[in-house]
């Protein structure tokens, strides 16, 4: 199926089957005073970014390629829980040159290059998942796999005026592979999960939102994962979802509570269905802040952990100790 329809409107709210394709050239996209663009307009304007973490006990690992057109960017990191060190690299290409990004949410390739770094983000050979591979050179090897993505959260929401959002999340997948950095070797065991976030859209021009991410085992051996968001895709319906064992559980709105000017306080973030009630204490930070005029982006994302309680369809409250994640403050210009 496709996002558009044939008179160019999107189709709105949660999507239980895949989007084989998100005709974004087909959108009938016009100016806040309604005139119609462009096709170069609508090629221009449109933003693309996906993003897959790999989490558990030890390290956690994080990588995302933009697409925003005028430019675009990649990053990864690692932070090891157990010595506390952060390791990070991050890379920027004018007009978007060495990137690619398909508009298939499902099945597509995206990927990054600059000078001897090689980045892909693609489905994997069997199954639903994602292959991950990052090279350069001897310095960095990054191999994973994420499985058993067989339950995603699919969202069309609008955003502003005259744009909108496609979103298409999950978490809580098992991992396999590894990350070689220099000379220092981390490998997934059973406890690592993983998380996929692939979204584009006519996004509003200048964004603001909150976001939370864990993916891990629970104490009575089951995966869980989570996705949270506010001040983003929000209008009708929301991102927010729950997945025990890679079922989906669809969450209502939710609260962040945090103190953006003291980073090592305590987060707490609550749904409005009175499902989730999570405590976050930050251990490390990527952050970057860039003001380009036309561009601008204000962004910390912590790696840390949570606990709280968790309610599931049946009532019972689930006890989430010690599950690593990730958080985000985050302004965006684009």
């Amino acid at each position: 199926m496709k996002l558009i329809d044939d008179q160019g409107r999107v189709r709105f709210g949660v999507h239980h089957k895949p989007i084989d394709v998100v005709n974004y050239r087909d959108f009938d996209l016009r100016t806040v005073m309604d005139r119609k663009r462009t096709r170069l307009a609508r090629q221009w304007r449109f933003n693309q970014f996906q993003f897959v973490s790999a989490m558990g006990p030890d390290w956690l690992f994080g990588l995302a390629i933009v697409d925003l057109k005028l430019v675009s960017s990649a990053f990864f990191y690692l932070f090891d829980f157990r010595t506390g060190q952060m390791l990070e690299k991050s890379y920027l290409q004018p007009l978007a040159m060495g990137t690619r990004f398909d508009a298939v949410p499902e099945t597509g390739e995206t990927s990054f290059t600059k000078g001897r770094l090689e980045m892909s983000i693609g489905p994997r050979e069997h199954g639903h998942g994602r292959r991950v591979r990052v090279h350069r050179g001897d310095e960095l090897s990054v191999e994973l796999s994420l499985s058993q993505d067989n339950d995603p959260l699919r969202v069309a929401c609008p955003a502003g005026y005259n744009g909108w959002v496609f979103t298409r999340k999950s978490a809580g997948l098992p991992v396999a592979g590894h990350v070689r950095w220099g000379d220092r070797e981390w490998h997934c065991d059973d406890r690592m999960r993983g998380s996929i976030d692939w979204s584009c859209g006519f996004m509003r021009r200048e964004t603001a939102w909150n976001w939370a991410c864990l993916a891990g085992v629970l104490g009575d051996g089951r995966s869980v994962g989570l996705n949270l968001a506010a001040g983003v895709n929000e209008t009708g319906v929301t991102e927010n979802a729950l997945w025990l064992d890679g079922k989906l559980i669809k969450l209502d709105m939710a609260r962040f509570e945090f103190n953006r000017y003291q980073p090592d306080s305590p987060w707490r973030v609550v749904t409005s269905d009175g499902r989730l009630d999570l405590r976050f204490q930050p251990a490390g930070v990527r952050k970057e802040r860039l003001n380009a005029g036309v561009l601008a982006s204000n962004f910390r994302q912590y790696a840390g952990t949570f606990d709280g309680v968790i309610i599931e369809d049946n009532g019972a409250r689930t006890p989430v100790q010690g599950i690593r994640g990730l958080m985000e403050d985050h302004f965006a210009r684009w």
